[in-house]
């Protein structure tokens, strides 16, 4: 018995020695971490004080606190930043799907302006703005070294108000002027439209109007097709498309999955991580989809074609994506302004992070660049030859009724207005092509190849 009390004595003392030698350098460091952090406030007043009372003009106090809490922001990523009260209304109004500008997405890189993506049937798409396009300069001012808010706020003016961009441009031998009319931006952000047998849905943006256009978009076109099965699936353009709210890209992607994660969100803490799961109901009830993205898709649009690729619901083809992979969280703030904080990662089903990597299609298939100065040539490789139809006194087709003849024309018709398409969007066309093909298959092989494990 005493060998163990002794053991317990010691066990105790143990305990209290480890306790009394730890305890006190933690509590040390938290001093001297809370010490450090006044310190530096100080400093921060002291130097607040001196621009205030020194510098060569009179600065409003406002704007210096502004400006160190703008500085704060930017310095953590690309991502995050202070919105005053006029900003914060203007951020607010972009959800709802209208707001005044260019018509683009941009973020900062090498301390240059990129273009994430020009936004369909706005000024800067019609002026031939490009995602991936740098802007170096605002009217002839350089952005180099100004923070994203302030060159934005140069791209910034009054609606029917000329800008001249000077935009730097992979392929392009010389950085080149682009003249664009500022105008009120009105985003329609889902179109919905029938190409030979397929539902296309290309979708701009992801803000409050997403999800019902998009429902409303396809119904109608259904409608149009006289009903699901004279449709052969459906094509998800988010080409161009910069993301937006993360509520609708889980709309959007729950609208074609019948069960199973949609993504989930880790952040800081362990414990601040979200689920989101798909409810039972797919819109074109197990349709073939094929999703178009591009090097203009980021954000929401990567989430939706990362949620159906991971299910094998959907065929993803084009070019990578983005790659951001983090979530913003617009926080209010006294005084009506707001602040855009990244608070967490997001991950695709399987559990991959698309952060600096983006989606990789499944076909990889580029968008050829159409050269206006291109001269045509006299006559196209592909010139329809005379057949055996064009033949003098040539034998009837006697295995085929009327209507069945009817029938074979109509879609070689359908074909060959698909063939056309391939001049103005060889990307779409590819998808469209993807899913006559699997139409061609029947119901059960489409079956086998959509569940088939992709090869990563």
């Amino acid at each position: 018995m005493k060998k163990f009390a002794m053991a317990a004595v010691s066990g105790m003392t143990v305990a209290i020695v480890a306790t009394t030698q730890i305890a006190p350098p933690l509590l040390a460091q938290d001093k001297a971490r809370e010490s450090s952090v006044y310190e530096q406030l100080d400093l921060f007043g002291d130097v607040f004080e001196r621009i205030r009372g020194q510098y060569v003009e009179e600065v409003e106090p406002s704007e210096l606190i502004e400006a160190a809490i703008d500085g704060m922001l930017t310095s953590l990523d690309p991502h995050s930043s202070y919105h005053p009260p006029e900003e914060a209304d203007d951020l607010r109004v972009q959800t709802r799907g209208e707001f005044g500008g260019l018509g683009i997405e941009v973020t900062q890189e090498e301390g240059f302006v990129k273009v994430v993506t020009p936004m369909d049937d706005t000024p800067a798409y019609e002026a031939g703005v490009e995602a991936g396009d740098f802007i170096t300069h605002v009217d002839g001012e350089s952005v180099l070294g100004l923070t994203l808010d302030d060159a934005v706020q140069m791209m910034r003016g009054p609606v029917g108000s000329e800008i001249v961009i000077t935009v730097v441009r992979e392929g392009e031998p010389e950085p080149f002027d682009i003249t664009i009319v500022r105008d009120t931006i009105k985003l329609t952000a889902v179109r919905a439209r029938t190409e030979s047998d397929t539902v296309v849905l290309r979708i701009s943006a992801f803000n409050d109007q997403t999800y019902p256009n998009l429902e409303a978009g396809l119904a109608e076109e259904i409608e149009k097709a006289s009903g699901l099965d004279n449709i052969n699936g459906v094509v998800l353009d988010l080409r161009n498309n910069p993301g937006g709210l993360l509520l609708q890209a889980i709309k959007v992607s729950d609208a074609f999955l019948e069960e199973g994660e949609i993504v989930s969100t880790r952040g800081r803490n362990p414990g601040e991580g979200e689920r989101y799961n798909a409810a039972s109901g797919d819109l074109v009830e197990g349709k073939p989809i094929v999703v178009l993205v591009n090097g203009g898709s980021a954000s929401a649009s990567e989430i939706v074609a990362g949620a159906l690729q991971d299910h094998r619901r959907a065929i993803v083809v084009g070019t990578k994506s983005f790659g951001k992979g983090s979530v913003q969280t617009v926080m209010p703030l006294r005084g009506d302004g707001s602040i855009r904080l990244t608070t967490a990662r997001y991950y695709t089903p399987s559990g991959r992070s698309i952060q600096n990597l983006g989606i990789s299609p499944d076909i990889v298939v580029h968008q050829p660049r159409v050269d206006p100065n291109a001269e045509d040539e006299d006559e196209p490789a592909d010139t329809p030859r005379r057949s055996e139809a064009d033949l003098r006194g040539t034998l009837d087709n006697d295995s085929l009724s009327e209507d069945e003849i009817r029938q074979i024309e109509e879609e070689r018709e359908k074909a060959e207005k698909a063939a056309e398409l391939r001049d103005e969007d060889y990307q779409l066309a590819y998808a469209i092509d993807i899913l006559r093909g699997l139409a061609a298959l029947g119901p059960e092989y489409r079956t086998t190849v959509m569940a088939a494990p992709a090869d990563k």
